[in-house]
């Protein structure tokens, strides 16, 4: 069945970011609009990640194969009527670190294949950076140290870098960016398995750039605002609407 999915949004916790963001009302917007599966945003700020705890609850795996787990990596709203709106746990972080004798700012994208996880990731994060000064929190920390961290504590987060061509925070940026993947991962480079386009740019001119060819391109709304999302989406060909096969669509494409 096809699932269209915008996997990044904010929440009422980010900078320049609308008080309307609650996730009742961001589910409203997803059912106005024809969303299946939308990103909760911001879950590495405590008041938010809170709020995703007491109202959200996991929506269980079809027909669970003996031994796995019964959850399947998605939530609904617990007062939701049915499971048309599934959310799954991302994130924007904000980097700003040294590297190659110059320094770097980049935003990358983190979606977590469970609540337990993202609470994991919370809980080092909260440990060495100040996790409440934005729901879009920035962090002293390399790109490919973040990725291992996330990696050691579960194998199937998936990171990935933000509106790659932005002039600032982005892979790419002409101001602080880099010029490969390579560049910027060192040898976590193969773990990255994704970009986003982001609002600067589009499908057809990344599928220029050779070296964006192994990756899955994805365009997500960045929204601010319950309008703008669904500005930009995907659309899945999914079974069953659990977070291991996005996960395993994304990195086999």
């Amino acid at each position: 069945m096809q699932q269209i999915l915008d996997l990044h949004i904010h929440s009422k916790y980010s900078r320049a970011c609308s008080q309307q963001l609650t996730l009742p009302n961001i589910e409203v917007a997803c059912r106005v609009k024809g969303v299946d599966i939308i990103a909760t945003g911001d879950f590495t700020y405590p008041a938010w990640f809170s709020d995703i705890n007491e109202q959200l609850e996991e929506i269980p795996r079809p027909n669970p194969p003996l031994g796995k787990e019964r959850g399947g990596g998605l939530y609904k709203l617990k007062s939701a009527k049915d499971n048309k709106v599934k959310f799954v746990l991302s994130t924007e972080v904000a980097l700003i670190y040294k590297d190659g004798d110059k320094a770097r700012r980049i935003h990358l994208m983190i979606t977590a294949p469970n609540i337990k996880a993202a609470e994991e990731l919370n809980q080092f994060l909260g440990s060495k950076f100040n996790i409440k000064s934005d729901g879009r929190p920035i962090f002293g920390i390399s790109a490919p140290a973040l990725v291992r961290v996330c990696l050691a504590i579960h194998p199937k987060f998936l990171i990935y870098p933000a509106h790659i061509w932005t002039p600032w925070f982005s892979v790419f940026g002409s101001k602080s960016g880099f010029d490969s993947m390579e560049e910027c991962f060192h040898n976590q480079v193969g773990n990255i398995f994704a970009y986003e386009t982001g609002l600067s740019s589009d499908p057809e001119m990344n599928w220029r750039l050779s070296a964006l060819d192994k990756l899955t391109l994805l365009s997500n709304s960045d929204a601010h605002s319950l309008p703008n999302i669904a500005r930009e989406a995907n659309v899945f060909e999914l079974e069953n609407a659990t977070y291991d096969e996005i996960y395993e669509i994304i990195k086999n494409k």
